[in-house]
Protein backbone atom coordinates (compact mmCIF):
# COMPACT_ATOMS: atom_id res chain seq x y z
CA UNK A 1 0.00 0.00 0.00
CA UNK A 2 0.84 3.52 -0.40
CA UNK A 3 -0.72 6.67 0.43
CA UNK A 4 -0.02 9.45 -1.73
CA UNK A 5 -1.24 12.74 -3.10
CA UNK A 6 -0.91 15.30 -5.70
CA UNK A 7 -0.12 18.92 -5.26
CA UNK A 8 -1.79 20.59 -8.58
CA UNK A 9 -2.32 24.18 -9.54
CA UNK A 10 -4.38 26.64 -11.30
CA UNK A 11 -1.88 27.71 -13.56
CA UNK A 12 2.25 28.53 -13.56
CA UNK A 13 3.41 30.54 -10.90
CA UNK A 14 0.46 29.83 -8.60
CA UNK A 15 2.30 29.05 -6.46
CA UNK A 16 2.35 25.03 -6.17
CA UNK A 17 5.96 24.72 -5.54
CA UNK A 18 5.86 26.63 -3.07
CA UNK A 19 2.89 24.77 -1.31
CA UNK A 20 4.74 21.79 -1.71
CA UNK A 21 8.04 22.63 -0.47
CA UNK A 22 6.15 23.88 2.72
CA UNK A 23 3.89 20.46 2.79
CA UNK A 24 7.14 18.43 2.54
CA UNK A 25 8.92 20.15 5.37
CA UNK A 26 5.75 20.56 7.49
CA UNK A 27 4.93 16.23 7.25
CA UNK A 28 9.19 16.00 7.32
CA UNK A 29 8.59 17.87 10.73
CA UNK A 30 5.80 15.82 11.97
CA UNK A 31 8.39 12.62 12.01
CA UNK A 32 7.02 11.26 8.76
CA UNK A 33 9.18 9.52 6.16
CA UNK A 34 8.42 11.76 2.92
CA UNK A 35 8.80 10.80 -0.36
CA UNK A 36 8.50 13.11 -3.24
CA UNK A 37 7.81 13.22 -6.76
CA UNK A 38 7.70 16.05 -9.94
CA UNK A 39 5.38 15.77 -12.81
CA UNK A 40 7.43 15.94 -15.97
CA UNK A 41 11.02 16.27 -17.15
CA UNK A 42 11.92 19.28 -14.18
CA UNK A 43 15.39 18.77 -12.49
CA UNK A 44 15.00 21.83 -10.35
CA UNK A 45 12.09 21.43 -8.47
CA UNK A 46 12.66 17.41 -7.97
CA UNK A 47 16.68 18.60 -6.14
CA UNK A 48 14.43 21.38 -3.95
CA UNK A 49 12.20 18.79 -2.55
CA UNK A 50 15.95 16.11 -1.77
CA UNK A 51 16.87 19.23 0.32
CA UNK A 52 13.67 19.09 2.35
CA UNK A 53 12.71 15.14 2.46
CA UNK A 54 17.07 13.82 2.37
CA UNK A 55 15.07 11.25 0.02
CA UNK A 56 15.74 11.90 -4.26
CA UNK A 57 12.16 12.97 -5.99
CA UNK A 58 11.41 11.21 -8.95
CA UNK A 59 10.80 12.71 -11.71
CA UNK A 60 7.33 10.71 -13.29
CA UNK A 61 6.85 11.72 -16.70
CA UNK A 62 3.95 9.67 -19.08
CA UNK A 63 5.23 10.96 -22.46
CA UNK A 64 8.67 10.07 -22.04
CA UNK A 65 8.29 6.90 -19.96
CA UNK A 66 4.38 5.42 -20.55
CA UNK A 67 2.52 4.40 -17.96
CA UNK A 68 3.73 0.81 -16.91
CA UNK A 69 7.40 2.65 -15.84
CA UNK A 70 5.65 5.68 -13.96
CA UNK A 71 3.43 3.82 -11.83
CA UNK A 72 6.24 1.22 -10.94
CA UNK A 73 8.17 4.17 -10.21
CA UNK A 74 5.69 5.34 -7.82
CA UNK A 75 5.14 2.09 -6.21
CA UNK A 76 8.81 1.05 -5.95
CA UNK A 77 9.57 4.52 -3.92
CA UNK A 78 6.81 4.87 -2.27
CA UNK A 79 6.31 1.63 -0.47
CA UNK A 80 9.24 2.71 2.11
CA UNK A 81 7.45 5.75 2.90
CA UNK A 82 4.85 6.98 5.23
CA UNK A 83 3.02 9.66 2.84
CA UNK A 84 4.25 10.61 -1.44
CA UNK A 85 3.57 13.88 -2.59
CA UNK A 86 3.69 14.65 -5.79
CA UNK A 87 4.37 18.17 -7.18
CA UNK A 88 2.16 18.77 -10.58
CA UNK A 89 2.80 20.68 -13.54
CA UNK A 90 1.76 24.16 -15.14
CA UNK A 91 -1.78 24.37 -14.62
CA UNK A 92 -3.79 21.02 -13.58
CA UNK A 93 -4.87 19.96 -17.54
CA UNK A 94 -2.30 21.81 -19.25
CA UNK A 95 -0.98 19.31 -22.11
CA UNK A 96 -1.75 16.17 -23.20
CA UNK A 97 0.19 14.60 -20.85
CA UNK A 98 -1.30 16.70 -18.12
CA UNK A 99 -0.81 16.25 -14.17
CA UNK A 100 -4.69 15.61 -14.11
CA UNK A 101 -3.84 13.11 -16.18
CA UNK A 102 -0.64 11.56 -14.09
CA UNK A 103 -3.23 11.44 -10.91
CA UNK A 104 -5.75 9.59 -13.07
CA UNK A 105 -3.18 6.88 -13.88
CA UNK A 106 -1.80 6.80 -9.91
CA UNK A 107 -5.21 6.98 -8.40
CA UNK A 108 -4.04 9.54 -6.22
CA UNK A 109 -5.94 12.59 -4.76
CA UNK A 110 -5.23 16.22 -6.02
CA UNK A 111 -5.18 19.26 -3.60
CA UNK A 112 -5.83 22.37 -6.13
CA UNK A 113 -3.32 25.34 -5.49
CA UNK A 114 -5.32 28.66 -6.19
CA UNK A 115 -3.29 32.12 -5.96
CA UNK A 116 -5.87 34.09 -4.53
CA UNK A 117 -4.23 37.59 -4.88
CA UNK A 118 -7.05 40.32 -6.31
CA UNK A 119 -9.90 37.69 -5.97
CA UNK A 120 -12.77 36.75 -2.85
CA UNK A 121 -15.78 34.83 -3.32
CA UNK A 122 -14.98 34.51 -7.37
CA UNK A 123 -12.23 32.08 -6.23
CA UNK A 124 -15.34 29.92 -5.36
CA UNK A 125 -16.36 29.74 -8.85
CA UNK A 126 -12.75 29.15 -10.29
CA UNK A 127 -12.47 25.80 -7.76
CA UNK A 128 -15.78 24.73 -9.18
CA UNK A 129 -14.55 25.08 -12.83
CA UNK A 130 -11.63 23.37 -12.12
CA UNK A 131 -13.71 19.97 -10.16
CA UNK A 132 -16.81 20.01 -12.97
CA UNK A 133 -13.95 20.34 -16.14
CA UNK A 134 -13.16 17.00 -14.77
CA UNK A 135 -16.12 15.24 -16.02
CA UNK A 136 -16.10 16.50 -19.44
CA UNK A 137 -12.73 15.37 -20.62
CA UNK A 138 -11.91 12.42 -22.75
CA UNK A 139 -8.53 11.30 -23.40
CA UNK A 140 -7.11 8.84 -25.82
CA UNK A 141 -4.73 6.29 -24.14
CA UNK A 142 -2.26 4.75 -26.77
CA UNK A 143 0.66 6.77 -25.32
CA UNK A 144 -0.03 5.29 -22.13
CA UNK A 145 -0.39 1.70 -22.94
CA UNK A 146 3.26 1.77 -24.23
CA UNK A 147 2.40 1.60 -28.37
CA UNK A 148 4.39 4.73 -28.46
CA UNK A 149 7.10 3.34 -30.68
CA UNK A 150 4.40 1.34 -33.46
CA UNK A 151 3.14 2.69 -36.10
CA UNK A 152 -0.54 1.96 -35.20
CA UNK A 153 -1.63 5.47 -35.21
CA UNK A 154 -5.28 3.31 -33.21
CA UNK A 155 -6.27 5.38 -30.41
CA UNK A 156 -8.37 4.05 -27.11
CA UNK A 157 -10.77 6.68 -25.80
CA UNK A 158 -11.15 6.89 -21.85
CA UNK A 159 -12.64 9.32 -19.25
CA UNK A 160 -10.54 11.53 -17.18
CA UNK A 161 -11.03 9.96 -13.76
CA UNK A 162 -9.73 12.53 -10.85
CA UNK A 163 -10.42 12.06 -7.09
CA UNK A 164 -10.27 15.36 -5.34
CA UNK A 165 -8.50 15.85 -1.82
CA UNK A 166 -9.38 19.79 -1.40
CA UNK A 167 -7.80 23.39 -1.88
CA UNK A 168 -5.16 25.70 -0.36
CA UNK A 169 -5.01 28.93 -1.25
CA UNK A 170 -1.79 30.96 -1.89
CA UNK A 171 -1.42 34.85 -1.30
CA UNK A 172 -3.65 35.10 1.07
CA UNK A 173 -4.16 39.25 2.56
CA UNK A 174 -6.06 38.23 6.08
CA UNK A 175 -7.42 35.72 7.56
CA UNK A 176 -10.99 38.11 6.77
CA UNK A 177 -9.87 37.59 2.97
CA UNK A 178 -9.21 33.82 3.70
CA UNK A 179 -12.88 33.57 4.88
CA UNK A 180 -14.02 35.00 2.12
CA UNK A 181 -12.16 32.94 -0.25
CA UNK A 182 -13.11 29.87 1.94
CA UNK A 183 -16.78 30.66 2.58
CA UNK A 184 -17.18 31.02 -1.59
CA UNK A 185 -15.99 26.83 -2.16
CA UNK A 186 -18.40 24.42 -1.56
CA UNK A 187 -18.52 20.49 -1.55
CA UNK A 188 -14.86 20.18 -1.60
CA UNK A 189 -12.43 20.63 1.60
CA UNK A 190 -10.32 23.91 1.97
CA UNK A 191 -7.06 23.22 4.26
CA UNK A 192 -5.81 26.32 4.55
CA UNK A 193 -3.49 29.17 3.07
CA UNK A 194 -0.45 30.51 2.60
CA UNK A 195 -0.33 34.40 3.77
CA UNK A 196 1.06 36.86 1.04
CA UNK A 197 3.68 38.68 3.17
CA UNK A 198 5.21 34.60 3.60
CA UNK A 199 9.19 35.77 3.84
CA UNK A 200 9.83 32.67 1.58
CA UNK A 201 11.56 32.97 -1.95
CA UNK A 202 13.87 30.89 -4.01
CA UNK A 203 16.90 32.34 -5.88
CA UNK A 204 15.76 32.45 -9.80
CA UNK A 205 18.34 32.46 -13.04
CA UNK A 206 17.88 32.04 -16.47
CA UNK A 207 16.79 28.12 -16.46
CA UNK A 208 14.73 28.79 -13.42
CA UNK A 209 15.16 28.10 -9.52
CA UNK A 210 18.70 28.06 -8.32
CA UNK A 211 19.83 24.30 -7.96
CA UNK A 212 19.53 22.56 -4.89
CA UNK A 213 23.75 22.02 -4.85
CA UNK A 214 23.81 25.60 -4.42
CA UNK A 215 22.11 25.36 -0.97
CA UNK A 216 19.59 28.11 -2.20
CA UNK A 217 17.62 27.47 1.07
CA UNK A 218 18.98 27.79 4.49
CA UNK A 219 18.02 25.09 7.30
CA UNK A 220 16.46 28.04 9.37
CA UNK A 221 13.88 29.11 6.23
CA UNK A 222 12.58 25.38 5.94
CA UNK A 223 12.15 25.59 9.56
CA UNK A 224 10.13 28.50 8.99
CA UNK A 225 8.34 27.65 5.75
CA UNK A 226 7.18 24.50 7.80
CA UNK A 227 6.12 26.50 10.93
CA UNK A 228 3.94 28.60 8.71
CA UNK A 229 2.43 25.57 6.84
CA UNK A 230 1.51 24.12 10.03
CA UNK A 231 -0.17 27.33 11.63
CA UNK A 232 -1.99 28.06 8.34
CA UNK A 233 -2.72 24.92 7.00
CA UNK A 234 -4.68 21.92 8.47
CA UNK A 235 -2.04 19.29 7.62
CA UNK A 236 -3.14 16.62 10.22
CA UNK A 237 -6.86 16.81 7.74
CA UNK A 238 -4.62 16.42 5.29
CA UNK A 239 -2.68 13.17 5.98
CA UNK A 240 -5.89 11.62 7.78
CA UNK A 241 -7.67 12.04 4.51
CA UNK A 242 -5.15 10.65 2.23
CA UNK A 243 -5.77 7.28 1.63
CA UNK A 244 -3.52 4.15 0.72
CA UNK A 245 -3.74 3.45 -2.57
CA UNK A 246 -3.16 -0.13 -3.76
CA UNK A 247 -0.43 -1.07 -5.96
CA UNK A 248 -1.22 -2.34 -9.44
CA UNK A 249 -0.38 -5.63 -9.64
CA UNK A 250 0.07 -5.64 -13.99
CA UNK A 251 3.20 -5.47 -15.77
CA UNK A 252 3.72 -3.81 -19.47
CA UNK A 253 7.11 -4.00 -21.64
CA UNK A 254 8.50 -0.91 -19.88
CA UNK A 255 7.63 -1.83 -16.47
CA UNK A 256 10.64 -1.34 -13.87
CA UNK A 257 10.35 -4.80 -11.37
CA UNK A 258 10.03 -6.93 -14.26
CA UNK A 259 13.30 -6.53 -16.57
CA UNK A 260 16.16 -5.85 -14.30
CA UNK A 261 17.17 -7.35 -10.38
CA UNK A 262 20.18 -5.72 -8.35
CA UNK A 263 24.01 -7.55 -9.29
CA UNK A 264 27.13 -6.69 -8.37
CA UNK A 265 28.94 -4.40 -10.28
CA UNK A 266 30.47 -4.98 -12.91
CA UNK A 267 31.56 -1.76 -14.75
CA UNK A 268 32.27 1.49 -13.46
CA UNK A 269 30.85 4.94 -13.89
CA UNK A 270 32.36 8.02 -12.99
CA UNK A 271 29.28 10.80 -13.06
CA UNK A 272 30.20 14.39 -12.53
CA UNK A 273 28.39 15.73 -9.83
CA UNK A 274 28.88 19.54 -8.29
CA UNK A 275 27.07 22.54 -8.06
CA UNK A 276 27.72 22.89 -12.24
CA UNK A 277 26.79 19.23 -13.70
CA UNK A 278 24.20 18.31 -11.39
CA UNK A 279 20.97 17.51 -13.89
CA UNK A 280 20.43 13.96 -13.23
CA UNK A 281 17.57 11.86 -13.27
CA UNK A 282 17.88 9.97 -10.82
CA UNK A 283 16.53 6.62 -12.26
CA UNK A 284 19.25 6.83 -15.03
CA UNK A 285 22.02 6.04 -12.22
CA UNK A 286 19.48 3.09 -10.61
CA UNK A 287 18.73 1.63 -13.99
CA UNK A 288 22.81 2.03 -14.20
CA UNK A 289 23.22 0.06 -11.52
CA UNK A 290 20.56 -2.58 -12.06
CA UNK A 291 22.28 -3.62 -15.16
CA UNK A 292 25.73 -4.05 -13.28
CA UNK A 293 27.10 -0.91 -12.71
CA UNK A 294 28.58 0.76 -10.35
CA UNK A 295 28.31 4.83 -9.84
CA UNK A 296 31.13 7.13 -8.68
CA UNK A 297 30.98 10.80 -8.85
CA UNK A 298 33.49 13.23 -9.51
CA UNK A 299 33.89 17.00 -9.41
CA UNK A 300 35.01 18.83 -12.72
CA UNK A 301 35.93 21.70 -11.25
CA UNK A 302 37.49 20.64 -8.21
CA UNK A 303 39.22 17.56 -9.01
CA UNK A 304 42.36 17.41 -11.05
CA UNK A 305 42.06 14.31 -13.00
CA UNK A 306 39.42 11.38 -13.59
CA UNK A 307 39.02 8.86 -10.96
CA UNK A 308 41.18 5.79 -11.20
CA UNK A 309 39.71 2.40 -12.07
CA UNK A 310 36.73 3.78 -14.06
CA UNK A 311 35.30 2.47 -17.68
CA UNK A 312 33.51 5.59 -18.44
CA UNK A 313 32.18 8.64 -17.89
CA UNK A 314 28.62 10.20 -17.88
CA UNK A 315 28.86 14.22 -17.68
CA UNK A 316 25.06 15.86 -17.30
CA UNK A 317 23.45 18.92 -17.87
CA UNK A 318 23.82 21.83 -14.88
CA UNK A 319 25.58 25.60 -15.49
CA UNK A 320 28.82 25.18 -16.85
CA UNK A 321 28.31 28.76 -18.10
CA UNK A 322 28.28 30.19 -14.65
CA UNK A 323 31.39 28.47 -13.90
CA UNK A 324 33.13 28.16 -16.63
CA UNK A 325 36.18 30.50 -15.75
CA UNK A 326 36.44 27.66 -13.03
CA UNK A 327 35.91 25.25 -15.17
CA UNK A 328 38.36 26.90 -17.73
CA UNK A 329 41.19 27.51 -15.23
CA UNK A 330 41.30 23.53 -14.45
CA UNK A 331 43.69 22.96 -17.10
CA UNK A 332 44.63 19.16 -15.65
CA UNK A 333 41.06 18.28 -15.66
CA UNK A 334 40.26 19.53 -19.12
CA UNK A 335 43.57 17.76 -20.52
CA UNK A 336 42.54 14.68 -18.28
CA UNK A 337 39.02 14.64 -20.39
CA UNK A 338 40.32 15.63 -23.47
CA UNK A 339 42.86 12.29 -23.36
CA UNK A 340 40.67 9.98 -22.43
CA UNK A 341 37.95 11.39 -25.38
CA UNK A 342 41.12 10.41 -27.57
CA UNK A 343 41.93 7.48 -26.30
CA UNK A 344 38.31 5.61 -27.34
CA UNK A 345 37.58 5.27 -23.84
CA UNK A 346 33.72 5.83 -23.58
CA UNK A 347 31.89 9.62 -22.31
CA UNK A 348 28.10 9.69 -22.52
CA UNK A 349 26.96 13.70 -21.66
CA UNK A 350 23.80 15.81 -22.25
CA UNK A 351 23.56 19.42 -22.72
CA UNK A 352 25.75 21.51 -19.83
CA UNK A 353 28.62 18.29 -20.46
CA UNK A 354 28.05 18.80 -23.96
CA UNK A 355 28.68 22.25 -23.43
CA UNK A 356 31.83 21.44 -21.77
CA UNK A 357 33.40 19.12 -24.13
CA UNK A 358 33.52 21.37 -26.64
CA UNK A 359 36.13 23.57 -27.68
CA UNK A 360 34.35 26.35 -25.38
CA UNK A 361 32.17 28.43 -24.08
CA UNK A 362 31.27 32.30 -25.24
CA UNK A 363 29.22 33.54 -21.73
CA UNK A 364 26.32 35.73 -22.20
CA UNK A 365 29.16 38.66 -21.84
CA UNK A 366 30.42 37.91 -25.43
CA UNK A 367 33.60 36.35 -23.20
CA UNK A 368 35.20 33.07 -24.37
CA UNK A 369 36.55 30.00 -22.04
CA UNK A 370 38.39 27.25 -23.44
CA UNK A 371 37.12 23.71 -22.23
CA UNK A 372 38.13 20.08 -23.35
CA UNK A 373 38.14 20.91 -26.73
CA UNK A 374 36.81 17.03 -27.65
CA UNK A 375 34.33 18.30 -30.47
CA UNK A 376 35.40 20.82 -33.37
CA UNK A 377 32.75 23.45 -32.30
CA UNK A 378 32.22 26.13 -29.39
CA UNK A 379 28.97 27.06 -27.64
CA UNK A 380 27.77 30.62 -27.40
CA UNK A 381 24.85 31.83 -24.55
CA UNK A 382 21.52 33.29 -25.72
CA UNK A 383 19.49 35.58 -23.98
CA UNK A 384 16.28 34.00 -24.62
CA UNK A 385 15.03 30.22 -24.61
CA UNK A 386 16.98 28.25 -27.75
CA UNK A 387 15.17 24.97 -27.50
CA UNK A 388 12.60 23.42 -25.25
CA UNK A 389 10.60 20.38 -25.84
CA UNK A 390 9.91 17.14 -25.80
CA UNK A 391 12.30 14.72 -28.15
CA UNK A 392 12.02 11.29 -29.72
CA UNK A 393 15.19 10.02 -30.88
CA UNK A 394 15.82 7.11 -33.46
CA UNK A 395 19.63 5.58 -33.13
CA UNK A 396 21.03 5.89 -36.81
CA UNK A 397 24.06 3.41 -35.65
CA UNK A 398 25.18 1.22 -33.16
CA UNK A 399 26.31 3.49 -29.76
CA UNK A 400 27.03 3.07 -25.81
CA UNK A 401 22.94 3.87 -25.60
CA UNK A 402 21.05 1.39 -27.98
CA UNK A 403 21.77 0.03 -31.38
CA UNK A 404 20.74 0.77 -35.01
CA UNK A 405 17.15 1.63 -35.16
CA UNK A 406 16.45 1.84 -31.09
CA UNK A 407 14.25 4.64 -29.91
CA UNK A 408 14.70 6.83 -26.85
CA UNK A 409 12.99 9.73 -25.47
CA UNK A 410 13.86 12.87 -23.56
CA UNK A 411 14.13 16.46 -23.10
CA UNK A 412 15.74 19.80 -24.43
CA UNK A 413 15.93 23.02 -22.41
CA UNK A 414 19.30 25.32 -23.24
CA UNK A 415 19.73 28.50 -23.62
CA UNK A 416 23.03 28.10 -26.06
CA UNK A 417 23.61 26.80 -29.21
CA UNK A 418 26.29 25.78 -31.01
CA UNK A 419 28.67 27.53 -33.39
CA UNK A 420 31.17 26.03 -35.58
CA UNK A 421 33.93 27.96 -36.02
CA UNK A 422 36.56 24.78 -36.03
CA UNK A 423 40.08 24.37 -38.10
CA UNK A 424 40.24 21.34 -36.83
CA UNK A 425 39.59 19.48 -40.79
CA UNK A 426 40.14 15.74 -39.32
CA UNK A 427 38.11 16.44 -35.81
CA UNK A 428 35.84 17.78 -37.78
CA UNK A 429 35.33 14.53 -39.92
CA UNK A 430 35.51 12.40 -36.98
CA UNK A 431 32.82 13.85 -35.60
CA UNK A 432 29.52 12.46 -36.75
CA UNK A 433 25.59 13.37 -35.92
CA UNK A 434 23.95 10.03 -34.98
CA UNK A 435 20.40 11.16 -33.94
CA UNK A 436 17.73 11.44 -35.90
CA UNK A 437 14.77 13.55 -34.12
CA UNK A 438 11.15 13.94 -33.94
CA UNK A 439 9.16 16.44 -31.18
CA UNK A 440 6.16 15.17 -28.95
CA UNK A 441 3.99 15.85 -32.19
CA UNK A 442 5.65 13.65 -34.45
CA UNK A 443 7.38 16.43 -36.73
CA UNK A 444 11.00 15.59 -38.15
CA UNK A 445 13.51 17.82 -36.59
CA UNK A 446 17.20 18.16 -37.07
CA UNK A 447 19.83 15.34 -36.42
CA UNK A 448 21.99 16.09 -33.18
CA UNK A 449 23.43 13.09 -31.10
CA UNK A 450 27.57 14.16 -31.71
CA UNK A 451 29.72 11.05 -31.29
CA UNK A 452 33.61 11.61 -31.66
CA UNK A 453 35.02 8.32 -31.28
CA UNK A 454 33.59 6.61 -28.03
CA UNK A 455 31.98 10.13 -26.58
CA UNK A 456 28.63 10.96 -27.22
CA UNK A 457 26.75 13.92 -26.52
CA UNK A 458 23.69 15.80 -26.97
CA UNK A 459 21.48 18.94 -25.81
CA UNK A 460 19.05 16.10 -24.62
CA UNK A 461 18.11 15.06 -21.51
CA UNK A 462 17.48 11.08 -22.00
CA UNK A 463 15.16 9.27 -19.97
CA UNK A 464 16.33 5.68 -19.39
CA UNK A 465 13.06 4.99 -18.38
CA UNK A 466 11.93 5.66 -22.23
CA UNK A 467 13.60 2.36 -23.40
CA UNK A 468 14.71 -0.33 -20.59
CA UNK A 469 17.59 -1.29 -22.79
CA UNK A 470 19.44 1.78 -22.35
CA UNK A 471 21.06 0.95 -19.13
CA UNK A 472 22.08 -2.89 -20.50
CA UNK A 473 22.91 -1.54 -23.95
CA UNK A 474 25.45 1.13 -21.71
CA UNK A 475 26.63 -1.50 -19.69
CA UNK A 476 27.32 -3.58 -22.33
CA UNK A 477 29.32 -1.33 -24.44
CA UNK A 478 31.53 -1.62 -21.46
CA UNK A 479 31.91 -4.88 -21.32
CA UNK A 480 33.13 -4.87 -24.53
CA UNK A 481 35.04 -2.06 -24.94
Amino acid sequence: MAKGLVIAGTHSGCGKTTVTLGILAALKKKGLRVQSFKAGPDFIDSGLHRLITGRHSRNLDLWMCGEDYVSDCFYRHSMDADISVVEGVMGLYDGEFSTARLSSVLNLPVILVVDAYGMAESAGAVVKGFVKYSDQIQVTSNELKNKKYSEDSSLVTCHLSLNWLGVIFNRVASEKHYKRLKDSVHNISVFGYLPRELDFEIPHRHLGLTVAEENPITVENIEKLADTVLKYIDVETIIQKTGDRAQKTDKGENSLSSVFCARSPEVKIAVACDRTFCFYYEDNLDLLKDAGAGIITFSLISDTKIPDNVDALYIGGGYPELYAKELSENASMLKSISDWANSWKPIYAECGGLMYLSRGIYDFEGNFHRMAQVFPFETVMKKDKVNLGYREIRLLTDSILGIQGDVLRGHEFHYSEITDRAQNTEHRTQTKKIYSMKDNKNYNLYNEGYRFKNTLASYVHVHFGSNLNIAKNFVNFLREA
